[in-house]
């Protein structure tokens, strides 16, 4: 059974990626641990030398009640949607986010996390920021991103960008799994620029190794690959895209504000992100 963590802040941008993390359990067959992470604050306790501990064992408390509070509405929602019979676990843990996820990750033996951003400058914190140059590009397990604006819906197409490298087709079979458990087609995206090096043979062979599956490849000549993959995204009606961490940089560039309202209004389909050997 496939472990899957899903980091919560019981925020309205959490909520509804639980929905987007129950269902993806759904598909792959897999568990939920629900994590939920807190910094206590820094005292000197040379101020406080008699109740320094009461501190913060006031603090921890309540974290706790409020967890055990947060918890059963997630279980409300699960029961809405039917899936009330998807196992979850809890774990209530002091201390960095990112430092934490890897821990659990790592305690757990997690094979997928999922997780809610808030829309464009939420996908900006979360690449960019200190916890996400952090997250995406830190954590060796595929990553589901989920931007508040992406309603759950059915997963139809899935979209794959691709360089036709040997390690790509690691993550291709990943994405087949999941498409052949939710019938989706899948359309990979090859954006050829002016110094691109994968030649016409390559590409001849992915296209005869794959025929048999539902995949659809596309080679679209540009030196614009972010305008390129949005283009993409929107025109061929993707619901998941799917991308391989090779750049911080790339997704930095991709999801500045500056640059997605250039290009579309909104940027609302979550993305799986999966980790290069």
């Amino acid at each position: 059974m496939k472990r899957i963590l899903f980091p919560t802040d019981f925020s309205e941008v959490a909520s509804n990626a639980f929905v987007h993390a129950l269902e993806f359990a759904k598909i792959v067959q897999g568990e939920l641990i629900l994590l939920h992470t807190f910094e206590l604050p820094v005292f000197d306790n040379q101020f406080f030398p008699e109740n320094f501990m009461v501190i913060y064992d006031s603090l921890e408390l309540s974290q706790f009640k409020m967890f055990k509070e947060e918890i059963s509405k997630l279980r409300a929602i699960a029961e809405e949607r039917h899936l009330d019979k998807i196992k979850m676990t809890h774990r209530l843990m002091d201390g960095d986010l990112l430092s934490n996820i890897k821990k659990a990750i790592k305690e757990d033996k997690i094979d997928f996390v999922v997780m809610g951003t808030s829309g464009v400058t939420g996908w900006e914190a979360f690449f960019v920021g200190s916890n996400a140059g952090s997250a995406i590009i830190g954590i060796d397990v595929p990553m589901l991103c989920i931007p508040l604006e992406a309603k759950f819906k059915k997963i139809e197409t899935i979209g794959f960008t691709t360089r036709f490298r040997n390690k790509d087709k690691k993550a291709l079979k990943t994405i087949l799994d999941i498409a052949e458990k939710t019938k989706a087609k899948v359309k990979c995206l090859y954006v050829r620029t002016s110094d691109s090096d994968v030649s016409k043979d390559t590409i001849e062979e992915w296209e005869a190794e794959f025929m048999e599956k539902r995949i659809e490849f596309f080679i679209i000549t540009s030196d614009e690959i972010k305008e390129t993959i949005l283009d993409f995204v929107l025109y061929k009606d993707i619901d998941v895209l799917t991308m391989l961490t090779y750049k911080r940089g790339f997704f930095e560039g991709l999801f500045k504000p500056s640059f997605t309202k250039k290009v579309a209004t909104n940027f609302d389909i979550p993305i799986l992100a999966i980790p290069i050997d």
